[in-house]
């Protein structure tokens, strides 16, 4: 029986802007995206009978069509009449509901996973626009490395790998909704809007201080005013050290970018005294796979 496993990377955002909001209810954004190495591992099995199975090991995520993971399968099934079932393990290393796009990489792996597994031939863009049908941050995910997303986040364009830089990301110990962080979104709320031309030089030029320099999240200025415990992790990870420290996403989760590999495991292990959250040693990947 055919089986095949798969990595499903995480991201975080270096920039992200929203720059309005779309007749359709969805914001406009404008913002850039990179893989990270921690990852979710998918198990794909095929199975004699029809149909799909998700399981996982985090009782927090969902074991059916609420799962992002089981839509990809589903879309793919029907797309191509594959009379196969399939059995989907997840094992899940990514926090749940952490602004690092758990679900939508996931989501992402199933679709990579399957096209490969099942031998569909589905190309990488065309793979990507299945993505975009399921979720806004799924193309990126099935794209890897480093690049500038807009409108709602599925207008990719790739750009030069950022240099491998170590990363510490602290997850709170809250769940936060993207949908919840969106509807309170308010332009007076935001004290700093990014420079996306700025950081863009910085990455292609490999030039690491403009990075941590250019690092701005319009949302995390929402997410800080409506959750105190966010902003308290935050004002704790500044005052540990003298890294850039951002939120990723909608949040909670925030990540220091650091200079070196022992002074981030030495960051880390201060932190996991300090704070009340997940505290995770990572880096950034640059490869596109």
């Amino acid at each position: 029986m055919n089986q095949l496993s798969i990595p499903a990377y995480a991201k975080i955002n270096l920039t992200l802007d929203v720059l309005g909001k779309r007749p359709d209810g969805y914001h406009e954004v404008e913002m850039i995206m990179q893989s990270i190495e921690l990852h979710d591992q998918i198990i794909l099995k095929e199975r004699k009978e029809k149909g799909i199975k998700i399981s996982c090991n985090h009782p927090l995520v969902p074991q059916d069509e609420g799962n992002l993971a089981y839509r990809a399968a589903e879309l793919l099934i029907k797309e191509y009449g594959i009379e196969k079932g399939i059995e989907i393990k997840i094992i899940k290393n990514i926090p749940v509901a952490a602004g690092l796009a758990g679900g939508s990489t996931d989501a992402a792996g199933v679709l990579k996973g399957l096209n490969e597994l099942w031998g569909l031939g589905i190309s990488r863009d065309e793979l990507m626009k299945f993505g975009a049908r399921l979720g806004a941050d799924i193309p990126f995910c099935i794209l890897g490395g480093t690049a500038i997303a807009r409108g709602i986040g599925t207008d990719l364009t790739p750009i030069s790998p950022l240099p491998e830089m170590e990363l510490v990301l602290v997850k709170p110990g809250i769940d936060i909704s993207t949908k919840e962080i969106y509807s309170k979104y308010k332009p007076e709320l935001v004290k700093r809007k990014p420079d996306l031309r700025k950081m863009q030089e910085a990455i292609e030029c490999r030039d690491l201080e403009g990075v941590k320099r250019n690092l701005v999240n319009v949302l995390e200025d929402i997410t800080l005013y409506y959750y105190p415990q966010v902003a308290e992790t935050k004002k704790i990870m500044e005052n540990l050290g003298t890294y850039p420290v951002l939120m990723s996403g909608s949040g909670p989760t925030l990540f220091a970018i650091i200079d070196s590999k022992r002074e981030a495991d030495e960051y880390a292990m201060k932190l996991k005294d300090r704070v009340m959250g997940q505290v995770i040693r990572t880096r950034t990947r640059s490869e596109c796979l």
